[in-house]
């Protein structure tokens, strides 16, 4: 629940925060007369994210397992890859989001068509919607608590449309900077976990190598597959379950925050380690502040500028 209602919060106050501009910015422009066809593409937006998770959530069950595991795996890797693109995104273009959302009000209102505010709602919105209801599903699937998680989930979007509101009007000052900063490092850790456990799920279906398959490393001893060390490449890089019950709380907590499991494969922990190591120093390095060229050492003036050449210079 902790893991969900984290994200949900992010997710949601990226998204309050983008209609509480276009909100404010077209009621500054005195154009209240086009909020219902903002809300209106918002709306779509958040029918367009619960539609894509109930055809995911009930499609399921018509499925076979291995076509199951295939669907989950290749879309645990999809909101891995949204999820990494849109903490970029924020990162990079978070300082100039106000002004793009005004222009493209600006270009929406001249244009004066029904369907230009309506898309400016739903682009705004169905971005940050449809890569929650994908990680979201991912980390259901991989919990196996649909209930909690979803409840976490819920919270979380209901803080942040608060907590957006009250900003928006504001009741609260929140450093934006810093909150999405520290949550974009969660982002980091959850997409790593969701990544190892495509890579399970893909194993599962017999798409990659693992211990499922027949290019699974033999214990000699005990028949089984192979841990540890005699078990790389693709047999299992450790198995803790007899110190951590795999449906415990502390493994659902583990599992949660930082993506570990009792059990993983060789192939899950090298993608984890790559995926942290890779993406999280490209993270950091992005949350330094960039450095400003030094400015020239201005020259000694050895006589009287005119002010019309010092305006000029």
């Amino acid at each position: 629940m902790l893991a969900t209602f984290l994200i949900g919060l992010r997710e949601g106050l990226e998204a309050a925060l983008v209609v509480g501009i276009l909100v404010a910015y077209l009621r500054r422009l005195d154009r209240r007369d086009a909020l219902p066809k903002l809300w209106a593409g918002v709306g779509l937006a958040v029918g367009l994210a619960l539609a894509i998770g109930a055809v995911l959530t009930f499609g399921a069950y018509e499925l076979t397992f291995t076509a199951q595991e295939l669907i989950g795996g290749g879309l645990s890797l999809l909101a891995v890859a949204m999820v990494t693109w849109m903490i970029f995104w924020m990162q990079r273009a978070g300082r100039t989001m106000k002004a793009t959302l005004e222009g493209g009000v600006d270009r929406a209102l001249t244009a004066g068509g029904l369907w230009a505010l309506v898309a400016i709602g739903f682009v705004s919105v169905a971005r940050e919607g449809i890569e929650t209801t994908l990680l979201l599903w991912s980390m259901v699937q991989s919990f196996g608590d649909a209930p909690s998680a979803l409840l976490g989930a819920l919270l979380g979007l209901l803080a942040a449309v608060a907590l957006g509101w009250l900003i928006s009007r504001g009741a609260l000052r929140l450093d934006l900077r810093r909150f999405f900063a520290w949550t974009g490092g969660f982002l980091v850790i959850v997409a790593a976990g969701v990544l190892a456990y495509a890579v399970m799920d893909l194993q599962e279906a017999g798409a990659l190598p693992g211990p499922f398959t027949a290019a699974a490393p033999i214990d000699a001893a005990t028949g089984a597959v192979a841990v540890g060390a005699a078990g790389f490449p693709f047999g299992w890089a450790f198995d803790v379950s007899s110190a951590i019950a795999p449906g415990g709380p502390l493994a659902a907590v583990l599992q949660a925050t930082i993506g570990f499991m009792p059990a993983m494969t060789w192939l899950q922990v090298t993608a984890w380690v790559l995926y942290l190591a890779i993406v999280g120093t490209f993270y950091v390095r992005g949350l330094r502040p960039r450095r400003r060229s030094a400015a020239p050492t201005p020259r000694p003036r050895t006589e009287a500028t005119p002010l019309s050449q010092q305006g000029a210079a």
